[in-house]
């Protein structure tokens, strides 16, 4: 049995006592010490049928931890070894994170590099590994000599880490909020320049004046629609989210007239070698102090209360869960 949260569409969240199964073949089981709050997991607690997929559910996107069983066949990962997984169906179609213990697909998880603490590993969670996943495929197209950068979405998990990472990497960042109170925050993670979310949430024309060299988008909408509107010849736009809409209002004259790229970001399904190379770029180009100056640490009780906070946007930075507390 292992303590968890347990999300089910007939009944609010609870804590409760659940049993946890045996490995299964390329499964491992982690002694879970830390998780996070991510929009997801907000997403699950609402009984969103979109990401809760199985009933009754064990939220968490997030599994940090050490493995302390194997499944048959598995040769990954060994007993003992601190690992992370993000995404792999954790809190939507298999229990995940908010847990004492979870059953883990073991090709997805990551042996975590030596310096980085397992709180540290949550605290960077799906969404600074997503932001990783966006710097990885933004610089490939864009240097940091070509102009400034557009992060939307800046107050998020998503937001913040990407701030941090681009302007380590010696980008110039200009940072799209809601929440302009956030902004001495923001250009302390290395934003330039913060501009209200509300400059770019209502639909403009299909092309307009060319600033953004590149951009980092988890909005979606209308809001992404203007950003590519926006971003000059050859630059790229990688699309992580849809905080604001799953619909794109666009034409395709950003693209074939500014050869712009769209470049989608998915976490859940990363195969493991991009996995590796993303961590291993967090455990070198991301300032601890910085992510920790914008996280919260809490308990699985006040991690059920803090999701509705997170899916309405107001909920700056990272939450850990220790799911031990």
């Amino acid at each position: 049995m292992t303590r968890a949260v347990l999300v089910s569409r007939s009944a609010p969240p609870t804590i409760t006592q659940i049993d946890v199964p045996d490995p299964d073949e390329g499964e491992a089981l982690v002694d879970v010490t830390c998780s996070s709050v991510n929009y997801k997991d907000g997403l699950a607690l609402a009984g969103n049928p979109g990401v809760a997929r199985i009933d009754p559910l064990v939220p968490g996107i997030d599994v940090v931890g050490t493995v302390s069983a194997l499944g048959p066949g598995v040769h990954d990962v060994a007993i003992g070894d601190r690992v992370v997984c993000n995404g792999a169906g954790l809190g939507e179609t298999r229990h995940g994170g908010w847990a004492e213990h979870a059953i883990v697909p073991s090709g997805s998880l990551v042996v975590l590099p030596g310096a980085v603490e397992d709180s540290f590993a949550a605290a960077i969670g799906t969404a600074g590994f997503t932001a990783m996943l966006s710097v990885l495929a933004l610089e490939r197209t864009v240097a940091p000599d070509d102009g400034p950068v557009l992060v939307t979405g800046a107050s998020g998990g998503v937001g913040t880490v990407a701030i941090a990472l681009l302007a380590a990497r010696g980008y110039r960042v200009t940072a799209s909020t809601g929440r302009t109170s956030n902004a001495a925050s923001l250009r302390t993670l290395g934003a330039t320049e913060v501009v209200d979310r509300a400059t770019l949430a209502e639909l403009g024309r299909p092309m307009q004046r060319a600033t953004w060299a590149g951009a980092v988008d988890s909005v979606g909408g209308a809001t992404l629609a203007n950003v590519l509107a926006s971003t000059k010849w050859g630059g790229a736009v990688t699309a992580c989210g849809l905080a604001q809409d799953s619909a794109l209002p666009t034409t395709v004259m950003p693209f074939i007239l500014r050869a712009v790229s769209l470049l989608g970001i998915n976490s859940v399904e990363a195969p493991l070698p991009l996995r590796q190379q993303a961590w291993d770029r967090l455990a070198t180009d991301l300032d601890r102090a910085l992510l920790a100056d914008v996280t919260r640490t809490v308990d699985l009780e006040h991690a059920i209360a803090i999701g509705a906070d997170v899916v309405a946007g107001k909920v700056h930075g990272r939450t850990v869960v220790d799911v031990r507390r």
